[in-house]
């Protein structure tokens, strides 16, 4: 925690650097917006000056003369100032708007190319957030709001000047007062600052877990969960709450430490200005318009209530943006890399050492070729490592200790992009986007024409089903696909996969979800296709790796035994155990169907992936 309170200080500091770099960057636009509103500042000098002319001259020497050159006066400044604040919510509305669009536009672009493990430690509800709603806090810096505090300084500045030209006295007096307050304020958002910090933060993680309970709803009523999503969001928007409240008695503490300043500065104008109107040393008229003009030089001061408050929650989102920025993408690490031509498929572990938590190996040496246009298959119990060496072959990990090599190059050396656009992808979990099937079809290759497409689905046999729809190939599927069954969802990521046309092809349980009958169509389908590919293939069923070329048993991290399907039966080792067990279940339950097989079933959960 130490080490993580010393990093938030040092980012702030960096969040000055950046919040400088956006102010250069539309330099140009907030110095038009900053010459408008010292125009409209300008112009809103007229009214308070001239209520002095007002009570000198029309109403005590009765000069009425003057009274509609006085009208004329405040009419035009008062048209210049609407005029001028128009013109600033365009030009620096517009250009807030801009510099938060390119921002969330730069974070996105940031965000998607961290490597996977950054992904694998934050919830994606803050991600979002830091895309979203950090972003949004810019607008307090590139819009009005800087550049309003800005004019008003202007303001309170010439106001400064005209009241010491009143009476220095009682100037003098008013200044200690609201220097007394800055002086407050200033601490005050020294200690709010943290609080709008962690107010994100919280959000973020409400937004992640909300999202996460609303994406899994059907495992939320499976289990008869509501409740318990209920609390945790519960215990999350009260954390808000309390966030929420704590900085707003901050502020209201603020504001009504303001109201106690202008009381104050008013009983001095009442006490020393009355004193010196009687004196003779001042008119009533000097006195109503030093009322006036205390008003403009307070008026920064009040201000910064509001707007310094939205700028402390500008520079928090921008701290926070800093984080993501400081992490180093894969593009950058590619550019000390060199580059990788089209690989033959040629894979080799040599001694592969990994651990996902310090002391907790899962891969423990593991050596193992695969030739060019090879099937290989992994077979093991639940969490024996065999998805982790997928893991490697995609390059979403890397090894601590040995090498991954692709072609003879090592994976750790070679551009990361140039090797995964030569890949061809399965995983257990189906990932479809809400849009058509087409579109999910062609998220691996988007120059694909439409006889591609159906090519492939031909051979993962989703022809079948998706020519039923209605809309056919236009169907939308839904959120993750959910519009279609577990199924039609894998067939369709099969067909995803084959449209890459990839040299390496890896099938995380790809057939886990079909039926026998589709299974075996889907099986004949990817057997001529993956001539000439090198296949990494984890299965389900044993009875759908026999035609491998080389088949891997892994537990605990290593590879017991390898060869084909024939030679390791004969070996009569683990995997002819595990074998025999799947046979011996299925065939339980093609002669009696209907009895529970609980425990031989057991079996099919230690040959899942880990």
């Amino acid at each position: 925690m130490p080490s993580e309170e010393k990093k938030k200080k040092v980012t702030f500091k960096g969040a000055w650097q950046d919040a400088r770099e956006l102010l250069w960057a539309h330099r140009y636009r907030l110095a038009l917006g900053g010459g408008l509103m010292l125009v409209s500042r300008l112009a809103g000098l007229v009214l308070p000056a001239s209520t002095k002319f007002l009570v000198d001259e029309v109403i005590a020497k009765e000069r009425y003369e003057v009274l509609t050159w006085i009208a004329f006066a405040i009419g035009a400044a008062t048209v210049v100032q609407a005029i001028t604040s128009f013109a600033l919510s365009q030009i620096l509305g517009v250009a807030a708007q801009r510099a938060i669009t390119e921002m969330r536009k730069k974070v996105q672009a940031r965000i998607e190319r961290l490597p996977v493990s950054y992904f694998d430690s934050t919830q994606s509800g803050q991600l979002i957030s830091r895309i979203m709603s950090d972003a949004e806090g810019i607008r307090n810096l590139i819009g009005t709001g800087l550049v309003q505090l800005s004019g008003s300084t202007v303001t309170a500045l010439i106001s400064i000047g005209v009241l010491f030209w009143l009476n220095w006295r009682m100037t003098a007096i008013t200044i200690l007062v609201l220097a007394a307050f800055g002086g407050a304020l200033a601490y005050a958002f020294k200690r709010l600052r943290p609080i709008f910090r962690e107010r994100q933060q919280i959000n973020a993680e409400v937004t992640g877990r909300l999202g996460e309970s609303l994406g899994g709803i059907r495992i939320v009523k499976a289990y008869t969960a509501e409740k318990r999503e209920e609390l945790t969001f519960a215990k999350g928007a009260h954390r808000l709450f309390r966030n929420v409240a704590k900085s707003m008695t901050g502020v209201s503490a603020m504001s009504g430490f303001s109201s106690v300043i202008v009381g104050a500065i008013g009983v001095v104008m009442i006490l020393v200005g009355g004193n010196a109107v009687m004196a003779g040393s001042m008119t009533l008229g000097d006195l109503v318009m030093y009322i006036f003009f205390t008003g403009l030089m307070a008026l920064p001061i009040i201000e910064f209530t509001s707007i310094g408050t939205q700028i402390t929650e500008a520079f928090a989102g921008l701290d926070r943006i800093r984080e993501v920025f400081r992490s180093i993408t894969e593009d950058e690490e590619d550019l000390s890399k060199r580059p990788l031509p089209t690989v033959r498929g040629d894979v080799e572990f040599v001694d592969v050492y990994f651990e996902y938590e310090e002391g907790t190996p899962v891969l423990n040496g593991v050596s193992f070729s695969a030739k060019a246009g090879m099937t290989t298959a992994l077979v093991g119990s639940s969490g024996s490592g065999k998805s982790t060496i997928l893991a490697h072959v995609m390059n979403f990990v890397q090894a601590k200790k040995g090498k991954v090599l692709i072609d003879g190059y090592d994976i750790r050396e070679v551009r990361l992009r140039d090797y995964r656009r030569q890949l061809g992808v399965v995983l257990q979990e189906d990932f479809l986007f809400d849009g058509t099937i087409l579109e999910n079809i062609r998220f691996s290759n988007t120059s694909a024409t439409l006889d591609d497409v159906k090519e492939v689905c031909r051979i993962a046999y989703c022809d079948e089903f998706i020519e039923k729809f209605e809309n056919g190939y236009d169907t939308v599927v839904g959120e993750r696909g959910v519009k279609l069954s577990g199924g039609q969802r894998q067939r369709i990521a099969i067909a995803r996969a084959l449209l890459a046309d990839p040299r390496i092809l890896i099938l995380d349980e790809a057939t886990s979800s079909l039926d026998s009958e589709s299974e075996q169509m889907i099986q004949e389908g990817l057997h001529s296709l993956r001539r000439g590919r090198t296949t990494f293939v984890i299965a389900h069923r044993l009875s759908t790796i026999q035609t491998a070329d080389q088949i891997l048993v892994v537990e605990d991290g290593l590879i017991v035994e390898s060869g084909k399907h024939d030679e390791l039966i004969a070996l009569g080792g683990r995997y002819k155990e595990l074998y025999d067990k799947q046979y011996r279940y299925e065939m339980n339950r093609f002669i009696n169907p209907g009895e529970d097989f609980t425990t031989n079933a057991r079996f099919t959960a230690s040959t899942d992936s880990n």
